[in-house]
């Protein structure tokens, strides 16, 4: 059934009529025209489709719309600031820690929410949080070092 779904996105006020029961990541991408967040498995396996709801990382492909009702959604696009990119969308690049890039912003996501639970995370903090994104390019090494990059320019690492 359609109804009215209101949330913040990437900071703005956002409602979008459509059935409730609509995945977040189709309402992102297709009605939104958000292509950052990506579709993998669309079984909550792979974490390519890995967005912020309050600070937490979800992934949106498992994520009906009306669960984020009078939420805020943060997507991959949301994550700079002033056009300035955000300190772990520069660590990946400094790093080279992205391949084909398709896993990248969902690793972004849910590194960001690491991140904010866990300002020193340690390497093996980041490889058992990031566990569920996978990469198939075989950038482990380096996103685990962009992650860390990050995480000093951010302030919290050491």
């Amino acid at each position: 059934m359609e109804e009215k779904v209101q949330f913040k996105l990437n900071g703005k006020e956002t409602a979008v009529t459509v059935d409730s029961d609509r995945m977040l990541l189709w309402v992102l991408r297709t009605d939104l025209g958000l292509t950052g967040t990506k579709y993998g498995c669309g079984i909550s396996q792979c974490g390519a489709c890995t967005v912020l709801v309050n600070n937490e990382a979800v992934r949106s492909c498992m994520t009906p719309v009306k669960d984020v009702r009078d939420k805020d959604v943060v997507t991959i696009e949301g994550l700079d600031g002033n056009g300035k990119l955000h300190p772990l969308q520069k660590a990946f690049m400094e790093s080279d820690a992205l391949q084909c890039g398709y896993c990248t912003p969902g690793m972004i996501m849910n590194a960001y929410a690491l991140l904010r639970k866990n300002p020193h995370p340690s390497p093996a903090d980041i490889v058992l949080e990031m566990e569920g994104n996978l990469c198939r390019c075989g950038a482990h090494k380096r996103i685990i070092q962009a992650i860390q990059k990050a995480a000093v320019e951010i302030g919290g690492g050491s």
